[in-house]
């Protein structure tokens, strides 16, 4: 039993399309679905034309982070040792469930390949039309710790199998995150203080600091409908939290001379 983790605030439709995706993938019998609902006005979810079960439990908007330790709760105590974060805007390929099994045999912590789903990608007309839907947006990642930020590898292009090794990598995105009980046994849950964004940079951090290794599978695949939870790229939700997330993940383990950046550029503006 994989437990899939996703948090869902004041987007019912498209919950329910994530749900409708992952109930047709291959081995969706193998999945159980955790929501912590952070809505501010709830709805109901349909549940019942599922293979998988589904749990549902209304939370009060703690943040992204709160959501994920809600659901890794909720497993541990049902025995569920593997577990995928994924957010709840996203279309799963077919083979998910396989793939996601087969890395379990071979890695802790791992993460896969994301596309922007068709019409999500942030440069609108670069693409051919035939690219569309082959468009990263990770494929493996990194830190920038002169800047205190993540990057994805591979983002804006287009997929021509230039990212199709299975190999470490130093940043698992959030959107995707798997690993398993004893990652959690060592490290702990997520840090609760990132309401949103950077919460995952926090974790891979720790996750290597005790020592274990992240992956990149490329045969994990699923479409990323970027940003709906915040309102776009851009937005002032947006660049809100991912300005105040930042301080705190850079004041935690940036190098000193980024810090002293930081807190200018935070409350001076500069």
């Amino acid at each position: 039993m994989i437990g899939i983790i996703t948090v869902n605030y004041n987007q019912y439709q498209q919950t329910q399309e994530f749900l409708d995706s992952l109930n047709s993938v291959q081995k969706a019998k193998k999945a159980w679905v955790y929501i912590a609902d952070v809505s501010s006005k709830k709805e109901l979810i349909n549940i019942q034309k599922y293979q998988f079960p589904v749990t549902i439990e209304e939370k009060e908007n703690k943040g992204y982070a709160f959501g994920v330790n809600c659901g890794l709760r909720f497993f541990l105590r049902k025995g569920v040792e593997r577990f995928c974060v994924v957010n709840n805007d996203i279309i799963f390929d077919q083979d998910f469930l396989i793939e996601v099994e087969k890395t379990f045999k071979k890695a802790d912590i791992f993460g896969g390949k994301i596309y922007y789903a068709k019409g999500f990608e942030y440069h609108k007309n670069r693409y051919q039309k035939k690219d569309l839907g082959k468009v990263l947006w990770y494929a493996g990642g990194g830190f920038d710790w002169k800047n205190a930020l993540t990057f994805h590898r591979g983002v804006d292009e287009v997929d021509r199998g230039q990212y199709d090794n299975f190999e470490e990598t130093d940043f698992i995105t959030g959107c995707l995150f798997c690993f398993n009980k004893k990652v959690v046994d060592k490290v702990g849950f997520w840090d609760e203080r990132y309401f949103l964004y950077f919460e995952d940079a926090d974790y891979c951090v720790r996750v290597k600091n005790k020592e274990f290794k992240l992956y990149y599978n490329p045969k994990i695949v699923i479409w990323h409908k970027n940003a709906q939870s915040t309102g776009g790229v851009g937005s002032k939700v947006h660049q809100r939290y991912q300005r105040k997330n930042r301080l705190i993940f850079g004041l935690k383990y940036a190098p000193f001379k980024t810090k002293i950046y930081l807190i200018l550029n935070y409350f001076l503006g500069k």
